[in-house]
């Protein structure tokens, strides 16, 4: 079955919790798939007053979905605009940031410290079992200044992941996405979607991939990807952009 099980893992992992504001559950599940591609941020006070929600479905490997539920967050609040109140332009900059911090020897080191076997569409080392609440000793050197090593002219992962992303601050509800991850929100019993998906096939994304040079081929980025924005796939980074049409 290819990158598929022949039987479905089931097991799954679940948590919950909750503030004086609101309370949270979860639960994720392998499923067919060959490996858990798939990450999650859950994170009630990331500051006095805001909750930060994340899910990252990983393609191609499960490394930069991993990277962004370690960092995302964290480059939210050293956002100089999200000490402003500026939720949405906070985390749409840390949307940026992941790929630049992914690039070069650092990145290399740290998308390889996220895994422990060889990935065929990366090359990289990935599947260490990771928690975005626990820390380790890069938080203490968190510049992301130069670094030489051999792999210093890495300009990032091929695999990628999307990002959809809810932040919650009292009243205020900010969302931000890449992908085809989505958020909806329930209101007397009706769903609503609060982010779009990004698929190559609509007019707007279509455009945007031919301008740049590329081609749409079964509903698929160059024939491959089936996603018009993500964070990595470097190689397909100039057509799957986050960036505003």
């Amino acid at each position: 079955m290819g990158v598929y099980l022949s039987t479905p893992k089931t097991e799954k992992l679940s948590e919950d919790g909750e503030n004086d504001q609101l309370k949270f559950g979860l639960s994720s599940m392998q499923g067919w798939r060959a490996s858990m591609e798939d990450a999650h941020s859950a994170l009630l006070d990331i500051d006095e007053d805001t909750s930060f929600f994340g899910v990252f479905d990983g393609h191609g490997g499960k490394v930069v979905a991993k990277f962004c539920a370690k960092y995302l967050h964290r480059e939210v609040l050293k956002s100089e605009v999200y000490l402003a109140g500026d939720l949405g332009a906070a985390v749409h900059g840390a949307f940026f940031r992941m790929d630049e911090m992914m690039r070069g020897q650092r990145g290399w080191r740290e998308l390889q410290a996220l895994g422990d076997k060889i990935n065929q569409f990366t090359g990289m080392i990935e599947g260490l079992i990771w928690s975005p609440r626990g820390s380790d000793s890069n938080d203490r050197h968190d510049d992301w200044a130069f670094e030489e090593g051999p792999h210093s002219d890495f300009s990032g992962p091929t695999c990628g992941s999307t990002a959809c992303v809810a932040m919650i601050r009292n009243s205020q509800l900010v969302v931000a996405n890449a992908g085809d991850s989505r958020c909806v929100i329930s209101r007397n019993g009706q769903a609503y979607n609060l982010s779009r998906d990004h698929k190559p096939e609509l007019e707007a994304e279509r455009e945007r991939i031919l301008k740049a040079g590329g081609y749409i081929q079964m509903g698929r980025v160059n024939g491959t990807i089936n996603l018009s924005r993500a964070i990595g796939t470097t190689f397909y980074l100039f057509f799957c952009s986050y960036h505003a049409p």
